[in-house]
């Protein structure tokens, strides 16, 4: 996650002050990752020590601001433009925990990976849930829409991340199994057959259906 490109973001609006930049992130991801005011000022030091932001003054209540400079502005739009970089993926804890919980002595696995199962379910039903609310609020026009909209988003990612992880610990559980049984009853691929010219062309094989998003 990228705290100092989300700040430099809030502060291409206009100057504000640390805790005010806190409040602003989180309310446009829903809280999704919460910040601390240590980390916005600390972070916010090493923005002015590399000369993307500057102090801007002081508010009325004597909070000092915080402004975007010319090389924060080309800073933030350089990473608008450049794809996420997925060379060196974040470690994942799940990953990692199946991974070394495979031959481990006293470990069932498969409960495991039950266990995680259930959790994904019920933050996917969370995650829905937040999405009906987000989408009722937006179609209301009782909210702040563009604070919304981001944390629509967010959630929706956050959805497909889940929906995801479901599907992967079902192809572990499997894979598993697979690899538990015998050589001799692992399934093996059936051979291709051959062609028979003389039948009608092939109908196309019909598209795998897509994975929908639950509706909120």
């Amino acid at each position: 996650m990228s705290i100092r490109h989300g700040l430099l973001a809030l502060l291409e609006r206009g100057p504000r002050y640390g805790s005010q930049l806190r409040t602003e992130f989180e309310s446009r991801t829903g809280s999704t990752w919460p910040l601390n005011v240590g980390q916005v000022y600390t972070t916010l030091a090493r923005l002015e020590r590399d000369g993307l932001v500057a102090p801007g003054g002081e508010d009325s209540a004597g909070h000092t601001l915080y402004a975007i400079t010319d090389s924060g502005r080309a800073e933030l739009h350089q990473w608008y433009e450049r794809p996420v970089d997925r060379t060196n993926p974040p470690r994942d804890e799940l990953s990692i925990k199946l991974a070394m919980a495979v031959g481990a002595p006293g470990v069932d696995i498969r409960a495991v990976i039950q266990a995680q199962r259930h959790a994904t379910i019920r933050a996917m039903q969370d995650y829905t849930r937040l999405k009906a609310q987000a989408l009722a609020a937006i179609e209301s026009g009782r909210s702040r829409e563009r604070d919304d909209v981001a944390w629509l988003l967010v959630l929706e990612q956050l959805i497909f991340q889940t929906e995801a992880e479901a599907r992967w610990l079902d192809h572990s559980e499997s894979r598993l199994v697979r690899l538990s049984l015998p050589a001799d009853r692992r399934a093996e691929p059936e051979p291709p057959q051959a062609a028979d010219t003389d039948a009608p062309a092939a109908a196309a094989a019909p598209e795998p259906r897509a994975f929908r998003t639950p509706r909120g």
